[in-house]
């Protein structure tokens, strides 16, 4: 019987995880995603039910009251989800599948599905270079750069209540240790993808 898994990659905005996510579901194609839904605009490289869900704040604050979100945090004025629909429908067809999400919904996905749960916290290697990699991507003004960077030493001090931590200072080293790490657990405790 398969046991799925709860992958969760979580850390700091800026510190590569989605791109960490992105490279370990090429090397997992049964693994699904779990696509979040968000209030915040859709960048120009982002695909619609592929990155995010894209809804307005009445739609998700909709959601919240009618109890269809696993885990929820309103960050930087924009709400961020998790669907328990999409959650619920992978668990029951024995799929694992992997969450590329804030610090505190990983953490509340540990706390509803403790045996299902798999969370890798993904660490810059320093503070610097984590506002540098923010800068570079230009997707941030002056306010929302120093609000990420506000949020940046809860997440740090979070990543203790994590299950794993890999320091992305080189990327390939980083999805590499992440690749282990899925194997490793996966292994261990005799499941399938």
């Amino acid at each position: 019987m398969s046991h799925p898994k709860l992958i969760v990659i979580s850390g700091p905005s800026g510190c590569g995880k989605t791109t960490i996510a992105r490279e370990i579901l090429t090397r997992y194609p049964d693994i699904g995603f779990s696509v979040s839904a968000t209030t915040r605009p859709k960048r120009n490289t982002e695909v619609e039910g592929k990155d995010y869900f894209f809804i307005s704040k009445n739609e998700f604050e909709k959601k919240i009251n009618q109890d269809e979100l696993i885990e929820w945090e309103q960050i930087y004025g924009d709400y961020y989800g998790s669907l328990k629909s999409e959650v619920e429908k992978a668990i029951n067809n024995g799929t694992s599948i992997l969450f590329d999400i804030d610090v505190k919904g990983a953490l509340s996905i540990k706390e509803k599905y403790p045996k299902h749960s798999i969370l890798i916290f993904i660490k810059p290697p320093s503070l610097k270079l984590l506002t540098d990699r923010l800068r570079n991507r230009k997707t941030e003004t002056a306010e929302t750069l120093n609000k990420r960077m506000e949020r940046v030493t809860m997440e740090l001090d979070r990543a203790k209540e994590f299950d794993h931590c890999v320091v992305n200072d080189v990327l390939d080293k980083a999805v590499t240790s992440v690749d282990a790490i899925i194997t490793d657990e996966m292994i261990r405790k005799n499941n399938k993808f």
